[in-house]
Parts: structure tokens; C-alpha cells; sequence
């Protein structure tokens, strides 16, 4: 007897309750987030295009720290170093989410998000490379365009008022935490510079200690703030980018409740469901938005927007943002799409996943830390920073043009998902048996 043919699965189908609720939660924090950063990086642009451009200047080099530890830092450094450290645990937790009880637990589910995700790194720093070499520059800013800044893309959306499906939404932050791993991977593995075994060696024992506390089940904020202090202060001193010690332990937390079992108690909620829901406010609405009050500060003169469209490498970045970004997100997702044999949510049209893909070409955040990580000579970095700045709001706009001309249909989906008739907090789509399907 031959067995049934394999039904193709569904892209971008309906998402289950509870993996809809957590990605709903964790949004709505990104947009508000996403507002400040805004505000945060207008702030920053006025400030540094005025005549008090020295005084911003002088503000974000100011030091202190403790000179004995090597932490004598700059208030910009501070926030890049320090203040990021926070942003990249977060996406640390949400990526140890998504692979114990997300999207990327299922290896079919996920390959369409990391195929996508790859993509979107592979043809923006090809993109990049191809620029440079024809215009004679350096190819040391090859990984500026690959990450997608989440917070700035759901603050356009906010901006915009679209109703994306939760799908969508929820593929596009899959997407952003694996540009978030790739990123912190390329940091560490492109952008070391001459390694302090012993503080490094210090930082893995404290990750291993991190580790053992958590498998001990190990309560009390007391054991690990002072511990996750220790290494990420090891981990700067190493060599190593010290955001790296966020996504590490992130990496390390426990993602599932413990169920009770040897006599302990019941969990509420994981160590990692805590941190984050402790930490995302931190990270959304003051880390983020005060990295980029003292990242993004950068001339806009029209001299220096004229190096942006005629430097090699301020032109890759942009061009990497714009199209690589764009044309990596969709062709990776489409060629997944081909080789798992998913089927596409009959409501949506691939015109859908290439607005998405566009908007991916938000590199704002992370972007601005590899300029800064890449580049020696100051006056190309800020052609650079400039350069994200274009090639984000360019991509910003051309995915508000993709997405709000579809939003009448993004609309009736969003309020179809929507409705709970019996008032139980529960949209009706999910009390729905097979009986009910029309």
C-alpha cells in the first residue's frame, strides 16, 4: 500500500496561541522601543549638525570607570560596550526561545527564517565587496549591512499604522534574531583584536559557573548580576567585543519552566521568561535609544552626503542595505520556499515577502557598531554612519511604499485573527474545531 503524499506545509500561516502571545509581547515592546530609538537618532542628528556640535562632541568623550580594571571608558564606548551588552543578552534569550519552543525547534519551520536570514547577510556583504572593489576601497566594512535593526523596523510599521498579519511580524523578528547571532558571531571571530588569554580564560570560567548555576537551578538575582558583571568586564578586557558575554548568557539561561520533578517547586516561569521580561524595557527603551544618541551623531552636510553616493564604501553600505538586504531576504526565502515544498498562506502574495525583505534593509543599531569596529580612519567611519543612516531610511521607505499599498488587505486578516466574540481573551480563530472550517 503506497503511503499519502506529504500536504506541503503552510508559510505564513496562522501561528499557534502561544507561540502568537509570546511574539505579540515581545513586539510590543520593540515598537515603543523603536519610537525612542527614532527620537534618540533625530536627537542625535540635530544635535551634531548645530553649533553646539563641539559640546555633543565633547560629551561623548568623556571618560570614567575604574582605570585599574580597564574600564576607563568613554561615554561612547560606555554605550557601545556596555549598554549593547544588555540589547545582545536579550536577543541571546529570545534566540534560545526560538529553539527550545519557537519557530526554530521544528527544523522544516525553521529553514525558511534561516535560509532568509543567511541571505540577507551573504548578498548585502557580497554586494558590499562588489562595490568596493570597483571603486578601488577597503573591504574592511564588508559585515556594516548585514544585520536588521527590529526596533527601527517596527517603529516604521508603527509609524505607518499597517496591520501586518502576526505571521509576518513574527517572521521578520526570526529573521532579525538570526542577523542578531550572525552578527555577534562576526564580531567576535572578524573583530578581535590581540586576545588576553588570562581574562578570556576568566570570562569561560565565569560562563561556566553561569552555566552550572542554571542546571543547579540556582535562584537569586544576587548570584548573577555580580557574576554577569565579572564577565562581561573579563570579556572587554580579553579582546574579544564585550557584547559577545551577552549573547553567551542569554545563550545559557534556561528558555523552559521547570515542571516540579525531585521535590522542587513548580515554576511560574523560566529564568529566561524573568530576565527578559525584566530586561526588554531596559534594552528597548533606554540601551538602544542611548547608543544611538551618541552613535549617530554624524554630519549630514552636503558634502558629506556626496561622499555617501561617490565613496566606495559608504555606496556599498547603502547599496548593501538597500538591495543586498532586500534581494538576499526574498530569494533566500523563496528558494527555501521551493526546496521544503511550503505552500504560502493563500491570503498573502510573495509581494508580501518582499516588502518584508526591504524592510529587513533596516540596519540601524548593529550596523552602527561595525562601522565603528571596522573602520580606523575617524572621517570614514562618519561617512560610514552616514551611510547606514541613508541606505535605513531609504530601505524604511521603499518597504512603507511595498507595504501600505497591501495594507487594506493586512487589515482584514489582522481583524479576522481578531475577533473574540465570547469575550475569553482568546481570538475565536483558535476555538475553531474542523467542523468549523469552511
Amino acid at each position: 500500500m503506497c503511503a499519502a503524499p506529504r500536504e506541503p506545509s503552510v508559510f505564513l500561516g496562522l501561528l499557534p496561541w502561544p507561540e502568537r502571545k509570546a511574539v505579540a509581547q515581545a513586539l510590543r515592546t520593540e515598537t515603543v522601543g523603536g519610537v525612542v530609538l527614532l527620537v534618540a537618532a533625530a536627537i542625535a542628528l540635530i544635535w551634531a549638525n548645530t553649533p553646539w556640535a563641539d559640546a555633543y562632541e565633547s560629551l561623548r568623550d568623556v571618560h570614567f570607570g575604574i582605570p585599574a580594571l580597564g574600564l576607563d571608558l568613554s561615554i561612547e564606548h560606555w554605550t557601545s560596550d556596555g549598554l549593547l551588552t544588555v540589547f545582545f543578552l536579550v536577543a541571546g534569550i529570545e534566540l534560545k526561545r526560538e529553539l527550545v519552543l519557537g519557530e526554530l525547534r521544528n527544523p522544516a519551520r525553521a529553514a525558511l527564517p534561516v535560509i532568509a536570514a543567511l541571505c540577507g547577510m551573504a548578498v548585502p556583504a557580497f554586494v558590499y565587496l562588489l562595490t568596493v572593489a570597483a571603486g578601488g576601497g577597503t573591504p574592511a566594512g564588508w559585515a556594516v549591512p548585514m544585520a536588521t535593526d527590529i526596533a527601527f523596523a517596527l517603529a516604521v510599521l508603527a509609524v505607518l499604522s499597517t496591520h501586518l498579519p502576526s505571521a509576518l511580524r513574527a517572521f521578520l523578528l526570526t529573521v532579525a534574531v538570526v542577523d542578531d547571532l550572525g552578527a555577534i558571531l562576526i564580531i567576535a571571530v572578524f573583530f578581535t583584536s590581540e586576545l588576553n588569554l588570562p581574562a578570556l580564560g576568566g570570562s569561560v570560567a565565569g560562563l561556566v559557573l553561569f552555566y552550572l548555576l542554571q542546571r543547579l537551578r540556582v535562584r537569586g538575582w544576587w548570584w548573577y548580576v555580580p557574576l554577569g558583571v565579572a564577565i562581561w568586564a573579563l570579556m572587554y578586557n580579553s579582546g574579544v567585543h564585550a557584547t559577545v558575554a551577552g549573547v553567551a548568557m542569554g545563550m545559557l539561561l534556561r528558555a523552559a519552566h521547570d515542571e516540579g520533578t525531585r521535590g522542587r517547586p513548580r515554576e511560574d516561569a523560566s529564568p529566561a521568561e524573568r530576565t527578559v521580561h525584566l530586561l526588554r524595557p531596559i534594552s528597548a527603551g533606554i540601551a538602544v535609544p542611548l547608543f544611538a544618541l551618541f552613535a549617530a551623531g554624524v554630519s549630514v552636510s552636503a558634502s558629506a552626503l556626496g561622499k555617501v553616493f561617490s565613496d566606495p564604501e559608504p555606496l556599498g553600505v547603502v547599496l548593501g542595505l538597500v538591495v543586498g538586504k532586500t534581494v538576499g531576504v526574498f530569494a533566500g526565502t523563496w528558494l527555501a520556499a521551493r526546496f521544503t515544498r511550503a505552500r504560502l498562506n493563500p491570503d498573502l502574495a510573495w509581494a508580501d515577502v518582499f516588502g518584508l525583505a526591504a524592510l529587513a534593509g533596516i540596519g540601524f543599531t548593529v550596523a552602527l557598531l561595525i562601522g565603528d569596529l571596522a573602520f580606523v580612519d575617524p572621517v570614514l567611519t562618519e561617512h560610514v554612519k552616514a551611510a547606514v543612516l541613508v541606505g535605513s531610511l531609504i530601505a524604511a521607505g521603499l518597504a512603507a511604499l511595498l507595504l501600505k499599498r497591501r495594507n487594506g488587505i493586512y487589515r482584514r486578516l489582522w481583524e479576522e485573527e481578531n475577533i473574540d466574540e465570547n469575550a475569553n481573551a482568546v481570538p475565536d480563530i483558535y476555538e475553531r474545531g474542523p467542523d468549523d472550517e469552511q
